[in-house]
């Protein structure tokens, strides 16, 4: 199974799509203009894409974005405000090549003034810095240090804008995303703004699945903003992801960096931005989910990888939970736990289990219960590792 993946404005929903052979479906994300409305996927018959296929399958939600949108635009007009400096913070370990693809989408943002940095966290080579190098707008620090946190607080260390704005080395920026995330922060009880983000390709099994059970662009197409109340600080996962999210740089300053404890390169795997998320949250800041801020993440392309990606977020969330009742000693952490295993893990893997389906595979949703399992210890493993600090 392969999904050809296209990129159209609304106007063009009437057409046909040829030239399709070896794909199953197609992905369309529809817009206007640039602002994306929603998404329709669409079979490939005879290699093609029928004349009207994709106009048909336009339901209710775009249509309701659509209209959105159109009164958005009629009373309050396009304007000009003075956007926050920024930094662009791309946080990297021994991947030169996607690296390569995410340097090549942002030198548009290099031409217009916009401060851009790698921060490259304990290599193996020096392939990262001789790739940088080619590219003479891009800043380079290494980090030695490692873990994906540790790389993100050297990002607001270095960082000379107001904004931070953290996209991963396997996603692609599109030329609007900086200016849509900066335009969500023009209300200064807006700490932090996330945006949506669409696969770059559905090629393999392997993505094809997890964009199914865990993509990022399921969080839909409406701009919203999160508080709490009404948004539970441990319930972030709606919020968006760190592949594609800024930060106000000072807040460092008062609810304290990322813990070095969470993410990719320790124990724990995964959970940084959720777990600062929660502090935002509970520091009664708000977020904003922006879907016109759109990059493109590039999925992992084998089982194996999937799988692995799977179990690390089971054992990301639990960590960050473990973190939550040990600092902050949030005892809705056990509530939150056993709500989930009730309402989602279990009857999840009983429907697996019973009623085989290629959507929700078995293998994958043990490995989250896993990692799960894994979390608590995971993150006292890590704090350990990290000389036992807790961020406050």
């Amino acid at each position: 199974m392969a999904t050809r993946i296209f990129d159209i404005g609304i106007a063009e929903a009437g057409g046909e799509w040829t030239g399709l052979g070896g794909y199953d479906r197609a992905l369309f994300l529809i817009r206007l203009d640039r602002r994306p409305l929603g998404m329709v996927t669409v079979p490939v018959r005879d290699g093609a894409v029928a004349r009207g296929a994709v106009r048909r399958a336009i339901g209710p939600q775009i249509r309701r974005e659509l209209a959105v949108e159109l009164a958005r635009r009629s009373h309050f007009p396009p304007h000009k405000s003075s956007a926050p400096t920024a930094t662009i913070a791309i946080c990297t370990r021994d991947r030169p090549d996607d690296l390569e693809r995410a340097l090549a989408a942002l030198t548009g943002f290099a031409d217009r003034g916009q401060d851009i940095l790698v921060v490259d966290n304990c290599p193996s080579t020096d392939a990262t810095r001789r790739l940088v190098d080619g590219f003479p707008s891009v800043r380079y620090v290494c980090e030695p240090v490692k873990g994906l946190d540790n790389a993100r607080n050297r990002a607001l260390a270095e960082a000379r804008g107001e904004i931070v704005a953290f996209i991963d080395d396997d996603a692609v920026a599109e030329d609007e995303w900086l200016d849509a995330l900066l335009g969500g922060f023009e209300d200064p009880r807006v700490a932090c703004v996330t945006g949506l983000t669409m696969p770059l390709e559905l090629e393999t099994e392997a993505q094809e699945v997890f964009e199914s059970l865990a993509g990022f662009s399921r969080r839909g197409f409406a701009r919203r903003t999160f508080s709490s109340p009404p948004t539970h600080p441990l319930a972030t996962g709606p919020i968006g992801a760190g592949a594609n999210m800024a930060i106000r740089r000072d807040l460092v300053h008062s609810i304290g960096p990322f813990d070095p404890a969470l993410d990719a390169g320790t124990p724990t795997k995964s959970g940084g931005d959720h777990e600062y998320m929660t502090r935002i949250l509970r520091a009664g800041h708000h977020i904003v989910y922006e879907p016109g801020a759109v990059n493109w993440h590039r999925h992992r392309r084998s089982w194996e990888e999937l799988v692995a990606t799977m179990q690390g977020y089971g054992v990301g969330v639990y960590a960050g939970w473990t973190r939550a009742f040990l600092v902050d000693h949030d005892w809705g952490v056990f509530r939150r736990a056993l709500g989930w295993f009730r309402h989602d893990q279990l009857p999840a893997l009983v429907r697996a289990t019973f009623a085989p389906s290629k959507d929700r595979p078995r293998d994958l949703l043990w490995a989250e219960l896993r990692g799960c399992w894994q979390g608590p210890f995971a993150y006292l493993r890590a704090r350990r590792q990290a000389g036992g600090a807790v961020i406050d």
